[in-house]
């Protein structure tokens, strides 16, 4: 390569920055345009009054994920930001007076299957090693394959892997099998609510991420999950790497298969080639002309899709008690809840909900004395969305927060914002409103995902909707995956 090959990233959200960072460590001189003010996609903050709020992810899982990007350009976390174990990780709240704080160490969560199902930390064990056993291949077999074929996963040692992580199993029925009290049931299955499916439809493979719950722990970076944005924005700039913000990408211009040019609201941009990280229904079937598309609306519109969300974020001008930084509300019927996302979507009549607190661990989030909370509502994705319904959720959440926690804080409300279906397409282009992606049933798994390639030639797809799919540490995999087969790409050009 005599000149630096121009990459152009559009999108910078976790893949995008992590996929940018490794190109211009490569060598190329990249740019990442961003329709929204700051960098992070999804993970942009909101602040008023002297309170922060991360808009979108809460949870920080899978430390060796963002520890092992940090490490390719020579940094650590602690670079960074100081990472905090939560202990407890977080509450479970099925009823007024009753809960479950989920322990950090393994010792206690032996205990405490032990006292809610006599016998049942044997089967704990074996659960873990089993989840251990996923979380290992998955995390090096498996989610750093392109998925360009199917080919990609015929290799004996993978096929021995593949029955032993039960790829055609589901969550519901393996964790039925060990354990017979429904509250530990209902600990088991709450991570794959991450993964954007019902137990019944989630591959039992995914209980992975129950050890990662349970075994690598919850963690926190004091200054808000934004942090982790900075770190990454920081080292993809120390490359070489320009952001441009308030930039959105109204066209990519392709001529015979190549992609010249990005048309864009701030001019247009030569390019020699695109990552595409914002959403790629958005990317397919709004920016592409019709012959360069891979997919057509319908696939689309057959697509199984994780959940959208209603979000609250609230300013507090009291503490709170009897909550930690995460709570988890299951005191209503879980299926039930399910089948109004993914059976009958409609708006739900009982929900399960979220509550975050994190000025409890992290006084910089809110003035003294104040609590920074918010509240999040799983919902079908494509609903009809309104102030007016988004105002009858708000007030059936704090009657529920008041009875289960004792916490009646409608008095002392300073401001509220609202955030739902709406926001995330006027925001991101979320394909239906949607805030996870694609749900991680079986047929949407690895190579049955829409696909990174695309049907021009120097272009590439990166992110939530495509490998290895929704979440934080899958997003900043995916954009080292991207960044990889590129490199490959312009080394043979």
């Amino acid at each position: 390569m005599d000149k630096k090959p121009k990459v152009t990233v559009i999108g910078a959200g976790f893949a995008g920055i992590s996929a940018a960072a490794l190109l211009a460590k490569d060598g190329c001189d990249v740019t990442v345009i961003e329709k929204n003010e700051m960098a992070g996609g999804r993970a942009r903050t909101w602040s008023k009054d002297g309170f922060l709020f991360d808009m979108g992810p809460s949870w920080y899982w899978m430390p060796d994920v963002f520890e092992n990007f940090y490490q390719i350009f020579g940094k650590k976390t602690d670079d960074f930001y100081e990472l905090k174990r939560l202990n407890p990780s977080y509450r479970i709240y099925f009823g007024k007076e009753e809960t479950i704080d989920v322990p950090a160490t393994l010792e206690e969560l032996y205990e405490l299957f032990e006292k809610f199902e006599p016998g049942s930390s044997k089967n704990l064990d074996s659960f873990l090693a089993q989840a251990k056993y996923k979380y290992d291949v998955g995390m090096n077999e498996y989610v750093f394959k392109p998925s360009h074929s199917v080919m990609e996963y015929f290799d004996p040692r993978l096929a021995i892997s593949g029955i032993k992580l039960q790829l055609l199993g589901n969550m519901r029925k393996h964790v039925h099998q060990l354990f017979k009290n429904e509250q530990l049931r209902k600990l088991l299955e709450f991570p794959v609510l991450f993964l954007g499916a019902t137990p019944q439809n989630t591959p039992a493979l995914y209980s992975l991420m129950n050890y990662a719950d349970l075994v690598l722990g919850t963690w926190y970076p004091i200054g808000g999950m934004h942090k982790i944005v900075e770190a990454m924005q920081s080292i993809a700039e120390q490359q070489g790497v320009k952001f441009l913000f308030n930039t959105e990408v109204n066209k990519i211009s392709v001529e015979n298969g190549i992609a010249k040019e990005l048309l864009t609201n701030q001019g247009n941009f030569t390019t020699d080639f695109v990552v595409g990280n914002a959403d790629y229904h958005h990317i397919d079937q709004k920016l592409l002309d019709k012959a360069y598309r891979n997919y057509d609306e319908k696939y689309w519109q057959s697509r199984t899709m994780a959940p959208s969300c209603l979000l609250f974020y609230i300013g507090l001008n009291k503490k709170l008690n009897n909550i930690l930084h995460h709570n988890l509300f299951f005191d209503e019927d879980f299926d039930a809840h399910a089948e109004e996302i993914y059976t009958k979507p409609k708006w739900p009549a009982k929900p399960l909900f979220y509550a975050c607190c994190p000025s409890i661990t992290d006084a910089s989030v809110a003035p003294t004395d104040f609590e920074n909370l918010f509240f999040l509502i799983p919902i079908a994705p494509d609903l009809e969305d309104s102030d007016n319904k988004r105002e009858e959720y708000f007030n059936l959440l704090l009657e529920r927060f008041k009875v289960l926690t004792g916490n009646d804080i409608k008095e002392n409300i300073l401001f509220k914002r609202s955030y739902a279906m709406n926001d995330f397409v006027e925001d991101y282009h979320a394909f239906k409103g949607n805030a996870y992606g694609l749900a991680n049933t079986l047929k949407q798994t690895a190579f049955l995902k829409p696909k990174m390639k695309s049907k021009v030639t120097n272009m590439l797809y990166t992110g939530q909707l495509t490998v290895p799919g929704p979440g934080v540490p899958p997003a900043i995999i995916s954009g080292q995956v991207a960044a990889k087969e590129i490199i490959k790409k312009l080394k043979k050009a």
